[in-house]
């Protein structure tokens, strides 16, 4: 099986997903191969490329959707095919857009577990990661992931690296999910054994050929047209390679509602046409006999003069129209834009003024805050288990560049993740006063239950010194 011919096919396959698809995630590739090594990496890969051939035509599939190469474009009509209009209601874009910065509404950071005091060393590694970009790099692959179902990033050294230099020692990078894919073991464990990236090059012949760059644990690999042509090790300790799955299933967050987008741009688009229709209407003659000029003339002037006909045959013109109920229209549109947020988890865009909502907390889970969330809180257990990995990678490098001057382990890092947290604060700080007034309550679990704060954690320690600095300084405070 020749890699280039694989690729032309898939490129074949890619131009003919522009008509209507329904997926269910990306396939996770695994390999019952035990141990990767010079002698096999090449055959392995081969097993590997049809399932990463067919998430990679999925993915461009998708791409495309959210850039609004949709569907409807291709739609056509049997009657009226004059009036054919094609409307893209891009809600695509907009559940990613609020997904991505509903996650990341301030960038991800990194803290110390260690109880007091600042960590100098952690201090110096987050400048590293100021230096990499982190932000735009967090941004990056939960935008991969909210399309698509999965993202992936690549740490590497950084050989421009000097200790008493400005740069990081190390470079990380957003891989296209269309050109990588990570192979775990197929037994229970699923650990990963192979991260794969793919891309063109130009050989000496100045011929553009596909190649695939392949890490283990220890070892990296080059592959072109089928021929292993570079093997080194290197010694990250583990695959730099990292895949940061939204969910198990790596179902992208609108691929779930893609039917029901498809639908809206069939309704919107069919509105436009009854318009046009009824504007457009055709001009019925009864009991008249009129020639081609006369109604040329009649669309300029506008008006026709006409003899009425015998009392049988009585003369009459009128239009030929049938309105479309834009009132039914639209509640059948309202319907199923209620049904896409219901399913993806995003708020309603209403503002929750109705009768039945009596309180702050009705208003709140009718509106679906709650609901998206919990959604929020599923994406970040993933992205913090992949971003562990991560760490390990960058954490290696520095280590080893900086001579153990940055002596960091993932074991001195906290992860955290800050949203934001603006509804029902009222009712919050109400549960948290009366739980910090209660003697047979902890007051670190009243910051725990209360769902003020993000990190309850750092609240509570932040306030017992402040508590302890007034009881100190013999201030009072407001009971």
């Amino acid at each position: 099986m020749e890699l280039a011919q694989d690729k032309k096919n898939n490129d074949k396959q890619q131009t003919s997903t522009n008509k209507k698809s329904t997926f269910h995630g990306r396939t996770v590739i695994t390999s019952p191969v035990r141990s990767i090594d010079e002698t096999n990496i090449v055959q392995v890969l081969q097993q590997c490329l049809p399932s990463f051939m067919a998430n990679q035509v999925q993915i461009e599939y998708l791409f495309n959707y959210f850039k609004g190469i949709q569907p409807i474009l291709e739609r056509e009509k049997v009657y009226h095919k004059e009036i054919c209009n094609r409307v893209v209601e891009n809600h695509a874009r907009e559940i990613v857009a609020f997904k991505v910065g509903y996650l990341l509404w301030k960038p991800i950071e990194y803290v110390s577990r260690k109880e007091k005091g600042e960590n100098e060393t952690l201090n110096t590694f987050n400048d590293f990661l100021l230096d990499v970009d982190k932000v735009g790099l967090d941004k990056a692959t939960a935008k991969h992931q909210s399309i698509c179902g999965t993202s992936y990033r690549l740490g590497l050294q950084n050989k421009k690296y000097e200790i008493n230099g400005d740069e990081a020692p190390f470079k990380a990078y957003v891989v296209n999910p269309k050109h990588a894919f990570v192979v775990y073991s197929s037994d229970f464990k699923k650990e990963p054994i192979l991260g794969v990236i793919e891309d063109t090059v130009v050989n000496e012949a100045n011929v553009p050929v596909q190649r695939f760059q392949c890490y283990t644990d220890t070892m990296f690999y080059e592959i072109i047209n089928n021929v292993l042509t570079k093997s080194e090790p290197h010694t990250f300790g583990y695959i730099p390679l990292i895949e940061y799955p939204l969910n198990e299933e790596r179902i992208g967050d609108f691929e779930q509602v893609i039917e029901l987008l498809d639908a809206l741009n069939t309704v919107a688009s069919n509105r436009l046409d009854g318009i046009e229709e009824f504007i457009q209407a055709l001009m019925v003659f009864k009991n008249i006999d009129i020639k081609e000029e006369d109604v040329k003339k009649l669309k300029e002037l506008g008006a026709i003069k006409v003899k009425d006909g015998s009392k049988e045959l009585p003369a009459d013109i009128k239009y030929l129209t049938q309105e479309l109920n834009q009132t039914q229209v639209q509640s059948l549109v309202d319907y199923m834009y209620s049904i896409i947020l219901r399913i993806v988890g995003m708020p309603s865009q209403s503002d929750g003024n109705t009768s039945d909502s009596s309180n702050n907390g009705a208003v709140i889970l009718k509106n679906g805050w709650q609901g998206a969330d919990a959604r929020a809180s599923e994406t970040e257990v993933m992205f913090r288990t992949s971003e562990q990995k991560f760490l390990k990678v960058i954490l290696k490098i520095t280590r080893e560049l900086t001579e153990n001057k940055i002596n960091l382990k993932l074991s001195d890092i906290d992860i955290k993740f800050t949203r934001r947290n603006y509804e029902n604060l009222y009712q919050k700080a109400q549960t948290l006063d009366l739980m910090l007034n209660n003697n047979k309550i902890a007051p670190q679990l009243a910051f725990q239950v209360c769902g003020l704060f993000p990190n309850s954690e750092e609240a509570y320690t932040m306030s017992k010194e402040y508590y302890e600095e007034i009881i100190k300084n013999g201030e009072t405070t407001n009971d």
